[in-house]
């Protein structure tokens, strides 16, 4: 039964070791591939710069109150708008997606006659 247990801790630890290569490999890779182009990380960085004003956004429309159930969980107003800013910027990335989708469609119907 001892060797049954050393197994399983030899099959985690191994496991855990490969989602720490995949995750070095994960971040290392696409860093190793800008520093041979630069000019690759103007896009990046416009997307992230995109996203995080569309964070802002969200979060200066969200608002900051806080139920008596869920101050008990320890929630206060700043986790509360930060949470709200999180779900409505999950609601207008949603949007933007689905507007993609439509306006792609129909611009392939126009193009394809």
């Amino acid at each position: 039964m001892i060797l049954l247990f050393d197994l399983i801790d030899f099959i985690l630890y191994f496991g855990y070791l490969m989602i720490g290569i995949g995750a070095v490999l994960a971040i290392g890779f696409p860093v190793y591939l800008a520093s041979k182009n630069p000019k690759s990380l103007v896009d990046s960085g416009i997307g992230i710069g995109v996203i995080l004003a569309l964070f802002l956004f969200s979060w200066l429309i969200s608002g900051n109150e806080v139920l008596s159930s869920y101050a008990e969980f320890g929630v206060d107003a700043g986790l509360s708008k930060f949470i709200g800013g999180s779900i409505i910027l999950v609601y207008v990335l949603t949007c933007v997606a689905i507007g993609g989708i439509f306006y792609s469609e129909v611009i392939k119907n126009f193009k394809n006659g």
